[in-house]
């Protein structure tokens, strides 16, 4: 992908709840829709990620706060459907 500007060719919700749909949770509630749109904006080449589990630790939001995230899933089961998926 070395387009700087790569769009999302469609969307899909998480029906159920995995490794993946826990890391997307994380970057959909710092505002961005997926790890390659983070690296875009931010500029940066690695995400910061918990050695154990391998999930998301923390993001930086558009507005230069930070987010940090726990070692444990995050992502309740009621929060899974609100996940979007994106296909490029």
């Amino acid at each position: 992908m070395a387009s700087s500007d790569v769009k999302p060719k469609s969307i899909s919700h998480a029906k159920k709840w995995s490794e993946e749909i826990e890391n997307l949770y994380r970057f959909q509630q710092a505002g961005y829709r997926d790890e390659i749109e983070y690296k875009q904006v931010k500029q940066v080449s690695m995400v910061d990620r918990w050695p154990e589990t391998g999930y998301v630790k923390k993001l930086q939001r558009r507005d230069n706060t930070f987010y940090y995230y726990n070692k444990q899933r995050e992502c309740d089961d009621k929060e899974v459907h609100k996940v979007k998926i994106y296909a490029y």
